[in-house]
């Protein structure tokens, strides 16, 4: 019976049959349609076998003169992605040699197999059989040559599942731009963060990796992560370019590099469209709901949003002095745009701030975040972070855990890889005893944040409400040993010394808490009591030194409740924690589970408090 022949031109080399008109490439029964730059170049070397073809050349033919992509970057991407295509490798080229910056020869003999119109052919069985034997011989050449590539291949071709995104670099040379450079890796961040099929490291932790030059195979497991994806930015005048690559980490292969040049009005749908092209590229499953915020367009105020990365990178310091400046760029980015939302968490972000660092008092701070969130949510209502602000105030101001419930469950369904989301959840599940829901939020925040100081410390403090002494001490001195002014540390120490006995230990950081602080008069206070006294005396006189400053400034009650806690002044407890009641202090959230009222459990009055918190 006769048999059609091809009727399309095609080339063939070593094994390899490249089809001209469907752009697909064929070996052993195997068809791969190629993407076209990849076609393009593999054509383009084929037409020259044996002769340079130099990267100027490949510029001119496949680069059009006013694209915005990166040509080295995307160059380098598409060649890499030819030779694992064929099977190749760059150090022992079969295919594919390099000429360092200048460009590439094609190195197997290349056979055309012309455009033949459709005929018909009556092979004798014979030459049916010998062709047969040969096909089988090259197709088996073929596929034991490639066997053991693709099993040493194999763990390297793994889905990327979780992914960090290193700080940009500020190609500017001018260090005053370094706060754009952050604010975009910011903004990729939390564009990233919005896809649930992929674990996205947070800010606090990647930033640890600024400027150090380590392999990226050795951050990613650092990180804990299997996908890189890095890059610069670059800033002149209203236009903007960011260059990024993703690389598979635990082999370093480059996957994917492109760069985009927008102006900065269009810099919040250019953040969208990257967080998409890397989602595509690691085959990651969107949501509806979450193609639909990637691919919103939303164009900003340029000076709007430059004061507001101005102002996030005041607020990351957290100081007195740099969140009094941070307030003054997020409410100069509201001056400028009012339609931005996100200047408006700004705003309650500083609030916050003030009322958990106990800088204000928390009846001063509270309406002005309250206003700011709903601000924030009235102009965009898919803002996660406005959800889990909102979640906090209703906690510490209404005592509404149940809409606060609601909320935080919102805000991390809109930005799974919220941190701050999943460590906030987690404070509240602990301080309504639920602890094995808690048990989830915390180590999904640590796998979101490892490096996080804050988190460490805080999941010390959760693990001494749980009675945990000795892990928390060792949680807590591994946060001291890179953070010794850490407040906050010294706290949690304080109180797993103090349930476990170990009172000298105990005093010890108490005096480094208030130290810290800068309350030198109470850190006396306390050395001066033991001295008479021990630990009990060192309390009392503390507590009476701190309520002095009260007198003169503003101190949280619950700090002087604290002390005359460990004390075993009842009556001076129940009063300081009925005026940090009054003021809505954010640490009687914790009534019901932390260290310091272990004493006061059975008093009615103590009882009525919870109570009245709707704390368990």
């Amino acid at each position: 019976m006769p048999v059609s022949a091809p009727s399309r031109a095609r080339v063939s080399f070593s094994g390899f049959e490249l089809d001209l008109a469907s752009r697909e490439l064929h070996a052993g029964g195997r068809t791969v349609a190629l993407p076209p730059k990849v076609f393009e170049i593999l054509r383009t070397l084929v037409e020259r076998p044996g002769e340079v073809v130099t990267r100027d050349e490949l510029r001119t033919r496949l680069w059009s003169a006013n694209t915005f992509v990166e040509f080295d970057d995307s160059l380098n991407h598409t060649i890499n992605r030819l030779r694992q295509i064929l099977g190749d490798s760059s150090d022992d080229p079969q295919f594919i040699e390099t000429l360092p910056r200048y460009g590439y020869r094609f190195i197997p003999a290349v056979e055309t197999m012309p455009e033949l119109g459709r005929r018909h052919v009556f092979p004798s069985p014979a030459i049916v059989g010998v062709a047969l034997l040969a096909v089988a011989a090259v197709l088996l050449a073929f596929y034991f040559s490639r066997w053991r590539n693709r099993l040493s291949n194999h763990a390297v071709e793994a889905p990327i599942q979780s992914l960090a995104v290193l700080p940009l670099s500020n190609l500017s040379g001018d260090p005053r731009q370094d706060y754009f450079a952050d604010g975009m890796t910011d903004a990729l961040i939390t564009a990233l963060a919005k896809v649930r099929t992929v674990k996205v490291i947070s800010r606090t932790s990647v930033m640890r990796f600024k400027d150090v030059k380590k392999p990226l195979p050795e951050v990613a497991q650092a990180l804990g992560v299997n996908g890189i994806l890095e890059g610069s930015v670059q800033r002149s005048g209203d236009r903007v370019r960011i260059t990024v690559q993703l690389v598979r980490a635990p082999g370093d292969t480059h996957l994917w590099a492109e760069s985009y040049e927008r102006n900065t009005r269009d810099l919040l749908t250019l953040q969208g469209e990257i967080a998409q092209a890397v989602a595509r590229e690691i085959r990651a499953t969107l949501t509806p709901e979450e193609s639909t915020h990637l691919s919103r367009s939303r164009p900003v105020n340029p000076e709007a949003y430059e004061a507001y990365l101005k102002g996030q990178s005041h607020w990351y310091r957290l100081s007195r002095e740099h969140l009094d400046t941070a307030l003054e760029y997020f409410e100069l980015a509201r001056d400028k745009d009012p339609t931005c939302a996100l200047a408006y968490v700004g705003i309650n972000n500083v609030w916050a701030m003030r009322r958990d660092g106990g800088f204000m008092p928390p009846r001063q701070t509270l309406p002005k975040s309250k206003a700011a969130i709903a601000k924030a949510l009235q102009l965009d209502d898919t803002l996660a972070e406005a959800h889990i602000a909102l979640a906090n105030t209703l906690v510490y101001d209404d005592h509404d855990g149940v809409l606060a419930e609601q909320e935080f469950r919102r805000g991390i369904e809109l930005n799974p890889n919220s941190a701050d989301g999943h460590f906030m959840y987690s404070d509240f599940l602990i301080s309504m005893k639920r602890t094995e829901e808690w048990n989830a939020e915390i180590h999904r925040t640590l796998e979101l944040d490892p490096f996080n100081p804050f988190f460490q410390c805080f999941y010390g403090w959760q693990l001494v409400y749980l009675g945990r002494y000795d892990e928390a001490i060792t949680k807590l001195q591994k946060v001291l040993a890179t953070e010794p002014d850490f407040s906050s540390a010294h706290m949690g120490l304080w109180g797993a010394y103090y349930k476990k006995g170990m009172y000298a230990e105990a005093l010890a950081e108490a005096r480094k808490f208030f130290a810290v602080l800068g309350y030198h008069e109470v850190e006396e206070a306390l050395r001066r009591g033991y001295a008479v006294g021990g630990y009990t005396r060192a309390m009392h006189m503390g507590a009476e030194a701190l309520a002095a400053r009260s007198r003169r400034t503003y101190v949280p009650a619950v700090r002087v409740a604290r002390l005359y806690a460990h004390a075993g002044n009842n009556e001076e407890v129940l009063h300081w924690l009925q005026k940090a009641y009054d003021q809505r202090e954010t640490p009687l959230m914790h009534l019901g589970v932390a260290w310091d009222w272990d004493l006061l459990r059975t008093d009615p009055r103590f009882q009525d408090l919870l109570r009245r918190m709707n704390i368990p």
